[in-house]
């Protein structure tokens, strides 16, 4: 009877070792997309957290995938090992440099339309604070009556009478006419 294996030699881990250090190079250039996103668009933290999940939910894909195809389904603690150094001499190597460039044509590119958004904000900002400012100045002009609640019940007696809203809302507003032209006449005088 032939049995399998059921281990693997040290040349065998050695080899699955050095793969698993390539690979973590892959990771590192996977996670530079992420890096790359984060230069195009700015991130609060919140987005960050959610980019960093979901790049360790790819790598627990990638891992148990590796483990496999690799290791006969064998997931080994130096794997994880060797992704880690993989990531690590690709990520201040080669990763660096590769963010650095794309840093700088991120920057050519954008220049002159950060330039023109300037330019159009201050423009947009003058003309939108100006126009608040008058807007808020008017809102404080006009002086909208509110009748009191008890005025705006039907039927209320009073000294007998029975009152209409719609009377007692046209006293306030011809009273309140009135007062204002006896305050504009005292301010021409």
């Amino acid at each position: 009877m032939n049995v399998p294996e059921t281990f693997f030699s040290v040349q065998e881990e050695l080899f699955l070792f050095l793969i698993s250090c390539i690979a973590g190079a892959f990771i590192g250039i996977f996670y530079d997309f992420f890096r790359a996103l984060r230069l195009i668009i700015n991130h609060n933290t919140f987005f960050v957290v959610i980019e960093d999940v979901l790049f360790l939910g790819c790598y627990a894909v990638f891992l148990s995938a590796f483990a496999s195809v690799m290791a006969r389904g064998e997931l080994r603690f130096y794997f994880i090992i060797g992704n880690a150094i993989g990531f690590v001499i690709y990520f201040f190597t080669l990763g660096s440099l590769i963010i650095r460039s794309l840093k700088k044509l991120f920057n050519f590119i954008f220049t002159p339309f950060k330039s023109l958004y300037v330019i159009f904000f201050n423009k947009a900002k003058a003309k939108f604070v100006g126009s608040s400012k008058l807007s808020v100045k008017y809102i404080k002009k006009i002086k909208i009556l509110l009748p009191n609640r008890h005025n705006l019940m039907y039927n209320i007696k009073e000294s007998n009478k029975r009152k209409n809203v719609n009377i007692v809302a046209k006293k306030r507003q011809e009273k309140s006419g009135r007062n204002k032209t006896e305050k504009t006449k005292k301010g021409s005088l």
